[in-house]
């Protein structure tokens, strides 16, 4: 399994999960909808606007950093966006413009491939000025994709917290489809 074959897929899957949500949320609450864009989880933890940002960033930073690209201004903007969301949470419309704008850079990315191999180095610098120095295998696996999901996860779980009526099923929607029901006989 390539890179790509990991991340790809499983970056459109749950951007487009998340922006169901979205959906299903403003469907349900209709105009007071705006307002879960500022609900948290708890008092020092972002809100779910900046759960959808740093969920999109995440995608983004991964596959340029895996096709060794200079990151776009698009990885800084939503990193601005998401720090200040507590303040300007931005509406839906925007919420869901960031999933589109990150899965056009994804789908981008499938037709190009990501250009690391699985051993090739990566140096990934932290805020605080750390350097992570791991190869490109175990920066997909061990990094990108649970940093991914944990933005992915807290979102939901501020929906739920929320009252907005999601379940297993709308979390692993793109799964459905390999369910069948035992054969009688």
């Amino acid at each position: 399994m390539t890179l790509s074959d990991l991340l790809l897929p499983t970056y459109t899957q749950m951007l487009g999960t998340m922006a169901t949500w979205l959906d299903k949320a403003e469907a349900a609450r209709g105009d007071e909808a705006e307002a879960l864009l500022s609900a948290r989880l708890a008092p020092d933890m972002f809100p779910l606007a900046t759960q959808v940002r740093f969920a999109c960033r995440q995608a983004q930073e991964a596959v340029f950093r895996l096709q060794a690209r200079d990151f776009s201004p698009a990885i800084q903007q939503l990193l601005e966006e998401a720090r200040n969301a507590g303040e300007r949470p931005g509406t839906l419309a925007d919420a869901r413009a960031r999933i589109n704008e990150t899965l056009a850079v994804v789908e981008a990315a499938a037709t190009d491939g990501l250009t690391l191999e699985g051993d090739a180095p990566v140096a990934h610098a932290l805020p605080n000025g750390m350097v992570m120095n791991v190869t490109a295998t175990v920066y997909a696996r061990d990094w990108a994709l649970p940093q991914f999901y944990f933005h992915v996860v807290t979102a939901y779980a501020i929906l739920r917290a929320q009252s907005v009526e999601l379940g297993k099923a709308d979390y692993c929607a793109h799964m459905l489809p390999y369910f069948s029901m035992p054969q009688s006989g």
